[in-house]
């Protein structure tokens, strides 16, 4: 736990409270390999505050690939499979030990089979969050079993481990009266009415009830249960006391149906309540919820692959800032009529990095296998450019994967299947070997984020979750040609930069428009944006990339060149080693926007590489523009970075 999560916990006083998201919960995608004694390193310590893993092949279906269940309550080598009623089953190969930062497995089919994928979900232990318990049945209604998850229970699920059961479901939100209520995980059935699961008797903070039902609470008979929470304004994760899970309900209505949560999820499970059509739908950011195609679905009652939708790569389901919202009126997750119930995670992190090289990084191509640009991080937006010919820059991100743009054309979508960010590590592309580069960057408050949206042609604010006011704005009209528009807050030198916008495509000096951000500027929650085609038309869609300063590792700024060509023009971002990336942009005369990097080379004597994200020319070596600087960087060129009296923008990170 970083200091800041410490001294948020101890000044809070209360059981939880400072953790990340990332701290108890992971969403971990992996390669199969059929190595013994595998470690899956995910940050969640397992080994001294407990807690389940579910695991699932993403590319393989039957037998051999159901999913595997194993908790702390339980210990190693037990499994349960959440598609079975079958019994607890001993795997000597599957769950091998649980970790401080993950857990083990072997060379079991269904956890590490070649050539297969794989997805875990984690959920460790923690008040107002999750708990497991183990208990043995004695038969009689009414019976109490104590928990610590010390809050309202908005979901539990309960499995009886030493012969066949249904997976019994309370949900919070399933009925009017829940505890009267129930459902099964294990197959599609709706909400029945039967007292002998809980009671008739709701779950309180430290404990539930059940009834005398075989699968709940046979005499003898041995059982676990996961409990999840429901955060509603009590949570107390992250730097500020934040919500992470909740579970919730809703009812089907016309397309496009926006379900509030209050945060963008990042895990997400649904289930139709009213009838007996529609599995346990489970869909995550790692393995895909694009906006505007198929999203990678896996369903917790059966043992089929991820789908990209059941029945054909169907658009289901968005994530965005504040939810999420369903755009079919398919009964199995939305059609008049009907209730559903969800269970939804909360994307982290909520604390704002502090190492740059979490967060961005530069790499080289290589051949070796995917993914093949590393970064050390799951990617959330990249930029890919041949750096030796007259290539087109690429851009695309986790929000949109499977989709290109060109940062120097006006082009629509361009759909490129090979373009992959299901990686824990970098992100994927068919193009490799030298001069093949990508840059890399992580969402994280205060740092960068990316929001994608659908016009309305009237002014509109657009929610994000930047978690600080947006310094440098990227906008990208999707689904036909247009200028990028770019916002930056040193645009006409800092005085109502709202009012200005400049081409990210093109070299123009900042234009006076009222339509592209509508004369507004953007608040830590929303960025404004005004009746330009190429921000906000009628059921046009949009992608938006926002850029923040943040102490030590990024940087957005602006300059007045003085003229001077021996580095002394230092532009201090008051980094303690100096940029790795910057980019610069003249803004009061036509300028492209020069691109340097310490991986292609930004060196104290001699020219540098130099690329230009508003065209394809070929990376320039033959002059000196920027050298480096333990602050930041210093300019030399008098004629296109450092112009006496030129206005410049920028953007850096360490």
């Amino acid at each position: 736990m970083s200091v800041s999560k410490i001294v948020a916990a101890a000044a809070s006083g209360v059981g939880g409270a400072g953790l990340d998201v990332d701290e108890v919960f992971s969403c971990h995608l992996y390669d199969g390999n059929n190595q013994d004694n595998r470690d899956i390193v995910n940050g969640i310590d397992l080994a001294n505050e407990g807690g389940m893993v579910w695991t699932k092949s993403r590319s393989n279906s039957g037998t051999n690939a159901d999913h595997s269940i194993a908790d702390t309550a339980r210990g190693v080598q037990k499994i349960l499979r959440s598609s079975s009623s079958a019994a607890q089953v001993t795997e000597y190969m599957e769950m091998v030990q649980f970790n401080s930062n993950g857990y083990r497995i072997s060379y079991d089919y269904n956890v590490n089979i070649p050539s297969q994928t794989f997805v875990s979900w984690t959920f460790r232990k923690a008040p107002k969050f999750f708990d497991v318990v183990t208990y043995t049945g004695n038969g009689s209604s009414g019976k109490t079993v104590s928990h610590n998850l010390g809050s309202e229970v908005g979901m539990l699920i309960v499995k009886r481990t030493d012969s066949s059961g249904d997976w019994r479901v309370f949900h919070r939100a399933m009925h009017s009266n829940p505890e009267q209520k129930y459902m099964d995980l294990n197959s599609t059935n709706e909400v029945f009415d039967n007292a002998s699961f809980w009671n008739d008797t709701d779950p309180t903070s430290t404990q539930f009830t059940v009834g005398n039902d075989f699968s709940v609470n046979q005499w003898g008979g041995t059982y676990v249960a996961y409990l999840f929470a429901h955060n509603d304004g009590d949570g107390e994760f992250g730097p500020d006391g934040s919500d992470i899970i909740k579970c919730g309900s809703y009812g089907g209505a016309t397309q496009p149906n926006a379900i509030n949560l209050g945060f963008e999820p990042q895990w997400l499970l649904i289930k139709n309540a009213t009838t007996s059509v529609g599995d346990w739908y489970i869909y995550d950011s790692m393995r895909g919820v694009p906006t505007g195609s198929g999203d990678r679905e896996i369903e917790a009652n059966d043992s089929a692959a991820e789908a990209a939708s059941s029945g054909g790569g169907q658009d289901w389901v968005d994530f965005n800032a504040t939810g999420f919202t369903l755009k079919d009126n398919y009964e199995g997750v939305n059609q008049v009529g009907k209730t559903y119930i969800y269970m939804a995670i909360r994307r982290g992190p909520l604390a704002a990095p502090e190492d740059a090289t979490k967060v961005f990084a530069i790499d080289e191509g290589d051949s070796s296998g995917a993914p093949e640009y590393t970064s050390g991080f799951p990617v959330d937006m990249a930029i890919k450019r041949y750096s030796a010919d007259t290539d087109n820059w690429r851009i695309s991100a986790r929000l949109i994967q499977g989709i290109n743009h060109f940062t120097n054309t006006t082009a629509a979508d361009d759909a490129d299947a090979k373009f992959k960010f299901d990686y824990q590590n970098g992100y994927y592309n068919d193009s490799q070997g030298a001069n093949n580069f990508a840059w890399m960057w992580k969402r994280a408050p205060s740092y960068f984020d990316v929001v994608a949206y659908t016009g309305t042609g009237s002014a509109r604010t657009v929610s994000h979750n930047l978690g600080a006011v947006p310094e440098m704005m990227w906008v990208k009209r999707r689904d036909g040609t247009s200028d990028w528009a770019v916002y930056h807050k040193g645009l006409n030198g800092g005085t109502d930069p709202e009012d200005y916008f400049l081409k990210l495509n093109g070299t123009n000096a900042a234009s006076n428009s009222s339509t592209r951000w509508n004369d507004t500027a953007p608040t830590s929650s929303v960025f404004t944006v005004g009746t330009s085609g190429s921000t906000n038309d009628t059921n046009f869609t949009y992608i938006a990339y926002l850029f923040a300063s943040l102490d030590g590792v990024s940087k957005v700024g602006s300059y007045t060149g003085d003229g001077t060509t021996d580095g002394s023009k230092v532009i201090d971002c008051g980094f303690s080693s100096g940029a790795r990336f910057v980019f610069t942009k003249r803004t009061d005369a036509t300028g492209s926007w020069y691109v340097h990097d310490t991986v292609r080379g930004i060196v104290a004597s001699g020219n540098d590489p130099v690329l230009q994200l508003n065209n394809t020319a070929a990376e320039n070596t033959f002059d000196d523009y920027i050298d480096p600087h333990s602050s930041g960087f210093s300019v030399k060129s008098s004629s296109l970075t450092n112009a006496s009296g030129g206005s410049y923008i920028f953007y850096a990170i360490a």
